[in-house]
């Protein structure tokens, strides 16, 4: 643990940490546009067109790393990765939110 409490970010390298900042900001734009989580059309068309430009971003960094010889993800550490940078936070807000009343 570091001194402020959090869990030390792991070491990845350059591509692990450019593919993980690039699935959260991707992760980030959807939860902008959910459906079920927006209130104006507006700020969710401008998510979605940002969404198109990340995800091109994210597939252009897993080119990368597996034309480098990079063939496999390290889950373990990017899990932790992920966990250290409040991915479950952001990505959940992907998902529906708790039923009303429930």
């Amino acid at each position: 643990m570091q001194e402020d409490g959090s869990a030390p970010l792991p070491a990845l390298t350059r591509a692990e940490a450019e593919v993980v900042d690039l699935y959260l900001e991707a992760a980030d734009l959807l939860g902008r546009v959910n459906p079920a989580r927006g209130r104006h059309t507006y700020g969710s068309l401008r998510a979605a067109q940002a969404l198109v430009v990340k995800a091109a971003e994210l597939r252009d960094a897993l080119v990368r790393m597996h034309e480098r010889g990079e063939h496999e993800l390290h889950t373990a550490t990017l899990e932790r990765a992920l966990r250290v940078l409040d991915g479950a936070r952001r990505t959940g807000r992907v998902g529906l939110p708790p039923a009303a009343g429930g």
